[in-house]
């Protein structure tokens, strides 16, 4: 039988990886903090906005390419990073490098996943950005920056929307350290899920190897204090500018929800924003991040390159953000999903549901271009 006639959607994927992952790697991936309002909000607001549907426009096929910073890729999305992937998923970070090369998308390496960059210099092709939580220590993020190029990545993503480890409530009450402590109640996870724990006697135990190669953690861990959060610094806006000496290739931001702090970051010298509220896991106060990505697409005017992530669950999602502002659009939650529901197949799978979907939403709003999805929005009071 066709796998899209058994997952044809994330909805799908989400149920089979729910009961093919243990407890606290389910959490880890799908929570959020506070009461995940927020997380909610994120696709509350996604829902709102709508389009018109066109009739008669002929033959005639949409165009899913999309240049992004000078780079042409494939499809209008990518990979973003997730942190500690391979617990979610064994040898997550490999099947998605390879899957994204394959496919001409892009690869969001986290600096704070399982491997190294130079562990997935073969498998990236030219599609590897490199993700970077700000270290205190300016030797620290030059040797980082040196080493992330010297494996091929083109492209730096400055994560600054964690100034602090946020509560993670669900995270707690599944015991979940990073790295993994062993416990009797993880063994009977791992024991009872065994595709995963395969997977994971292969790879090894997860941990934080980029990181822990700068520190030797000390005192107790928890689901938000671990090796990458202690070289982690609070970064101001001279942190950018000395980023912007140090890195040779484009820089995005990632974690803007304000449309003044956008605004301030394109006179600074980022290449592009990356409007994310962290998919809701940092902070439950605020607004979803489809609301506030056309006020920062009026502030940084319509030339500026904008990045688009948090709630999106299909190919619909996609031509929302872009009709409100957004030249590109990433996923990391769902991607991880589709690994832990499929293992390699997981990739293909995800990748094709998206694009169908764009595709078959393109034709009934009548549109050829990605760009013409704005011209298809209901507009609302």
């Amino acid at each position: 039988m066709n796998i899209d006639d058994i997952y044809p959607s994330l909805n799908d994927l989400k149920k089979r990886a729910k009961r093919r992952l243990p407890y606290f790697a389910w959490e880890y991936l799908d929570s959020a903090t506070g009461v995940e309002d927020q997380k909610n909000r994120n696709r509350v607001e996604l829902d709102k906005i709508l389009f018109e549907t066109r009739i008669l426009k002929g033959e005639y096929t949409p165009n899913q390419e999309t240049t992004f910073l000078g780079k042409t890729y494939t499809h209008p999305f990518g990979v973003a990073p997730v942190g500690m992937s391979g617990m979610i998923w064994p040898g997550a970070e490999y099947i998605l490098a390879k899957g994204c090369a394959s496919t001409k998308i892009p690869y969001c390496l986290s600096a704070v996943a399982t491997v190294t960059p130079e562990m997935v210099s073969s498998s990236i092709g030219d599609m590897g950005w490199m993700q970077l939580y700000p270290p205190t220590d300016p030797n620290v993020r030059r040797d980082m920056l040196r080493r992330a190029k010297d494996a091929g990545f083109h492209t730096l993503v400055l994560t600054v929307d964690v100034p602090a480890p946020s509560r993670r409530e669900r995270q707690r009450r599944a015991q979940l350290t990073i790295p993994p402590k062993i416990t009797p109640k993880m063994l009977w996870e791992t024991a009872t899920h065994p595709s995963w724990a395969f997977g994971t006697a292969l790879h090894g135990q997860p941990r934080l190897r980029f990181a822990e190669g700068y520190v030797k953690a000390k005192g107790n861990t928890s689901s938000t204090a671990h090796p990458g959060y202690i070289i982690r610094g609070k970064p101001d806006w001279n942190y950018l500018s000395e980023l912007r000496n140090e890195w040779d290739g484009h820089i995005i931001v990632k974690g803007v929800t304000s449309s003044h702090d956008a605004s301030r970051l394109k006179d600074a010298g980022a290449d592009a924003v990356w409007v994310s509220n962290h998919s809701g896991r940092q902070f439950d106060g605020g607004q979803s991040s489809i609301e506030t990505l056309p006020e920062i697409r009026k502030a940084v005017g319509n030339d500026f390159p904008l990045i688009f992530d948090s709630g999106i669950e299909g190919g619909l999602d996609i031509l929302r953000a872009i009709a409100l502002g957004a030249n590109f659009v990433m996923l990391g939650r769902a991607f991880h999903y589709a690994l832990a529901a499929l293992g390699k197949k997981g990739f293909e799978q995800m990748a094709f549901i998206l694009s169908d979907d764009i595709n078959t939403n393109m034709y009934q709003m009548g549109i050829k271009e990605l760009s013409q999805s704005s011209d298809r929005l209901i507009k609302r009071d």
